[in-house]
């Protein structure tokens, strides 16, 4: 049977594509493998189960008569001016190497921020490359006054990663800041994307849910639930999702990371709680995946459930990963809490939050911006 020359030509390029796509795959920004003891461990988890991590309540990727082709037409066609700022965002410049001696926060925009407490550098979900994805150019962040990179910060006590998503987890600012890490803090699985990377084995710390490690008699970081999902590949769930509690001598705090409205809010309200302040995701939320993100309406809930005496909310102000306007997430977590009489804080990217006044009122710095 001859192949006619046309024929030929397609199943060339499509032979040409596939081994071009295989290639890419193969590139370090996916991450690294789980083999041998870190893939027993996993196996191992209460969490793990049929091939891979599991929430605690039944959590579709899509609410119900929602399709995957119809949520990829509206992100891609539908209306994208109010989804990015028309012009650049403010953003406070700090010198992060001569921090105040006091206990504080600094929110860089996203879901990326520093602690320092007691005197150690802790850095949450650090994102400062320019894209959150793995296709160059599909999820360039905002225009900003200023943009902190890797060579900004002190050296770090400790690195939190919440998920190894690409806008938590991302590979060229990961790169740049393993010279000045001391210790990476991710849940199960995670470990095996930072040793391909090149992070010694012994500055990795993976912790299912529930497991806690101590940096001093009073010093230590809890793995608790969220509700959300994995993957830098098409396979998901193949490493674990976690939120942090973060708990000290003067402070008690929640780092939220991604997570949809459940019931393991109330239950770490429960069991750790009451928390000083909860930082928790406030944006990139939709209808059709509001299972795996947290809605607007919900985020009250989740800080009563917690028992936070205070809140900051993140993951927004950077990228456009959904389709509402770009600061309605901020107008409407200031509208609910001041109708539930709830202190929220809102400062600038950038901005220094003092842990011992979280009473302080900030500024509705978004309000005027086009």
């Amino acid at each position: 049977m001859k192949i006619g020359k046309g024929l030929k030509i397609v199943l060339t390029s499509v032979i040409i594509l596939i081994v071009m796509g295989n290639v890419y795959l193969m590139r370090p920004l996916f991450g690294g493998h789980i083999g041998g003891a870190r893939l027993e461990r996993v196996k191992k988890s209460p969490n793990f189960r049929d091939g891979q991590f599991q929430n605690l309540e039944n959590t579709p990727s899509l609410k119900e008569g929602e399709s995957f082709v119809g949520v990829m037409y509206d992100f891609l066609f539908k209306d994208r001016a109010i989804r990015s700022p028309q012009i650049p965002l403010p953003v406070m410049k700090q010198d992060l190497k001569n921090l105040p001696a006091d206990d504080l926060m600094i929110w860089f925009g996203h879901s990326s921020y520093l602690l320092k407490i007691d005197g150690k550098i802790i850095l949450v979900d650090p994102v400062f490359s320019h894209n959150a994805s793995p296709v160059p150019g599909s999820n360039k962040p905002f225009h900003m006054s200023y943009t902190y990179q890797a060579d900004d910060f002190p050296p770090i006590d400790l690195l939190l990663i919440s998920h190894d998503h690409y806008d938590h987890l991302d590979y060229e600012t990961i790169l740049e800041l393993e010279p000045q890490t001391e210790q990476v803090i991710c849940g199960l699985g995670v470990g095996a994307h930072f040793e391909r990377w090149g992070y010694a084995e012994s500055k990795i710390t993976e912790l299912d849910w529930y497991e806690e490690t101590r940096l001093g008699d009073e010093f230590k970081i809890v793995s608790t639930p969220a509700r959300h999902f994995s993957g830098r590949k098409f396979k998901r769930n193949t490493t674990l999702w976690t939120s942090f509690v973060l708990k000290t001598a003067a402070y008690n705090l929640f780092l939220g990371g991604d997570s949809g409205y459940g019931r393991h809010f109330k239950t770490i309200g429960d069991k750790y709680g009451p928390f000083d302040l909860a930082i928790l995701e406030n944006g990139q939320y939709n209808e059709a995946w509001h299972y795996i993100h947290t809605m607007p309406d919900e985020l009250l809930k989740e800080v009563k459930d917690l028992g936070a005496k205070h809140f900051l909310p993140v993951h927004s102000s950077k990228f456009a990963l959904a389709l509402h306007d770009w600061k309605e997430p901020l107008e409407l977590v200031s509208q609910y809490a001041e109708q539930e009489r709830i202190p929220v804080l809102t400062p600038k990217m950038g901005e220094i939050v003092y842990l011992k006044t979280l009473d302080t009122q900030y500024a509705k710095w978004w309000e005027d911006l086009p």
